[in-house]
């Protein structure tokens, strides 16, 4: 199923180094309001985040999927557009759509690029003065069938009767996701895989008969990343068990718990050679493993009490999809996301969080995000893969404004779905106050 953002980072260490910490208070709570707008309604294929960025005067984005998928099939429908705003990129005709060249899936034995992938964010390297050196963080989907285990080395996922359902039917398989890292040197026209950020293994997936939600059997997906300092920042999604999967010893509170919104980290430097180099938050820090068991960010956990569950129960109860940005503005971070209810990833709500530390790599700064607000909804529709976009104005185009760098308004998109209708479109525009 896929699930579904971004760039332009080497401005906002400027930004960084110019907030203080008398901004940082404990009443922080910004303001926000939705005016209506003129729709714009996407003319290609979105199933993830808007990655987007400006190589010099123009404003590229890269919405879709590629590759293998033994449930939807093989799919072509990753492209790139251009255009001299993001209200102009947005509008283009499904023929101004492009495909980039992408790396090839290999064998499923082989070392390589196996399943499907979305781009979720791009990072513009700000060493490179033409913009054209980018990376795109991915989100990548496999089965057993397509990454079969390798009791060497831990790696793909074993096939299994008790394998959770897929959305496709009962005979379908739910999908495993994981994050990865591509580079281009051309602006995003050709790709290079470099490899897996970060990844859950066979052992935390979770299966029947406690796996009923239709979604995943287990991983890490649905990312969006921001740079700070001289780190790569991603926010996550968390849907395996926090710990080895053993149905006798199953427990769903201890699922809930160890899920939702999750971050890790990579080092700018390591983006070339990622496999292996990525941290996860595990509480304290910085400290477990690209493949270990870490700690989602608490104030972003939907309480049991208050109707939060485990992602492989049928009921839901989780925030998922981050979309983060900058706001300069507001001077902190925004985080859209959505949240599931149901089998599937049911849910008809967006809600919105912000963090008041411009620096994540302080102690505690990533984990401050206040608690998720409503922001949208629109009842008997799925709502999927919000995000905040630039304008077409003077201001935000001069100051490379993407989905990464607001300011005080933005348009809103969001994917909305129900029979005979699945869009990605905007019919809003967010205005934030102090």
């Amino acid at each position: 199923m896929k699930k579904y953002f971004f760039a332009c980072f080497g401005i906002l260490s400027l930004i960084f180094n110019s907030c203080t910490s008398t901004e940082k208070t404990a009443d922080f709570n910004p303001k926000f309001k939705l005016l209506p707008a003129e729709k714009i309604k996407f003319n290609s294929f979105v199933d993830c985040n808007m990655a987007e960025v400006w190589v010099g005067d123009t404003f590229r984005i890269f919405p879709g999927k590629y590759g293998e998928d033994p449930l939807w099939g093989y799919a072509k429908d990753l492209k790139y557009a251009d255009g001299k705003s993001a209200e102009e990129t947005f509008k283009s005709k499904a023929d101004n759509f492009h495909s980039p060249i992408m790396p090839k899936n290999v064998l499923p034995t082989e070392d390589g690029l196996h399943g499907a992938v979305w781009f979720e964010t791009v990072y513009q390297d700000a060493k490179d003065k033409s913009g054209r050196t980018l990376y795109a963080v991915y989100h990548n989907e496999n089965y057993p069938q397509t990454f079969p285990y390798d009791s060497l080395t831990n790696a793909g996922y074993k096939d299994s009767p008790k394998w959770p359902q897929g959305l496709t039917g009962e005979k379908s398989p739910a999908a495993v996701c994981r994050i990865g890292i591509m580079k281009s040197v051309n602006g995003g026209k050709s790709w290079e895989n470099k490899g897996i950020f970060i990844e859950d293994l066979n052992a935390r997936m979770i299966l029947k008969p406690h796996n009923t939600s239709n979604t995943f059997a287990g991983g890490v997906g649905d990312p969006s990343a921001v740079a700070s300092g001289d780190y790569l920042y991603l926010f996550y999604g968390e849907y395996g068990y926090p710990d080895v999967y053993e149905e006798a010893n199953y427990d769903a509170k201890k699922e809930w718990a160890g899920q939702c919104i999750s971050v890790a980290r990579i080092a700018l430097k390591d983006l070339d050679n990622p496999v292996g180099k990525a941290k996860r938050w595990d509480g304290k820090g910085f400290n477990a493993p690209h493949d270990g068991i870490g700690k989602p960010i608490a104030s972003l956990q939907i309480p049991q009490e208050g109707g939060g569950g485990a992602a492989s129960s049928p009921t839901g109860g989780f925030h998922w999809g981050p979309s983060v940005s900058w706001n300069t503005y507001l001077n902190c971070w925004v985080m859209m996301m959505g949240k599931v209810v149901g089998k599937s990833w049911k849910g008809s709500q967006v809600y919105i969080s912000f963090n008041k530390n411009p620096d994540l790599t302080d102690a505690m700064n990533s984990q401050e995000w206040t608690k998720p607000q409503l922001f949208f909804e629109k009842p008997g529709y799925i709502l999927w893969y919000p995000s905040l976009q630039p304008l077409n104005t003077d201001e935000d185009i001069k100051a490379r404004n993407t989905c990464l760098k607001l300011g005080k308004k933005a348009r809103f998109f969001v994917k909305r779905i129900k029979p005979g209708d699945d869009e990605y479109a905007s019919e809003h525009i967010v205005e934030f106050e102090k």
